[in-house]
């Protein structure tokens, strides 16, 4: 089989500043490329550290409907470090993103879960290294 060494998971919006900003100022994630008016679209990618995998965030001008699937369709990020866990729970907080309670209680017990500007949930996952 051959190996694999990147992949991108790609998303439309219709919050696209919203998105940028919970995933950028408050998630944290590095901004690493962006285009506009690609055949109608814009669309910014954030890269995950020191990993080759990235989230693409797109919109279009005639708008990009994306409504959020179930509470339990998730993007778990594994943090080793708790306080830093805890740093960024508070950053989200700060824009009005708060805690949500998971539709699977696995993720109470492990994580943080938080829903973004359009309702979908990424789980603050510690992992200890």
């Amino acid at each position: 089989m051959k190996s694999w060494v990147q992949f991108r998971f790609a998303r439309p919006t219709d919050k696209f500043e919203e998105v940028i900003h919970f995933y950028e100022e408050g998630l944290g994630l590095k901004r690493i490329e962006e285009f506009q008016n690609h055949e109608g679209y814009d669309g910014v990618m954030f890269g995950l550290p020191e990993a080759e995998y990235h989230l693409e965030f797109t919109r279009h001008v005639d708008g990009s409907p994306c409504p959020a699937p179930t509470k339990d369709n998730l993007l778990v990020f594994y943090i080793p470090d708790k306080n830093e866990i805890d740093k960024i729970a508070t950053r989200l907080a700060t824009l009005g993103y708060d805690e949500v309670e998971p539709e699977n209680p696995y993720w109470k017990e492990k994580g943080t879960t938080i829903e973004d500007p359009d309702g979908w949930r990424i789980v603050l996952m510690n992992a200890e290294s």
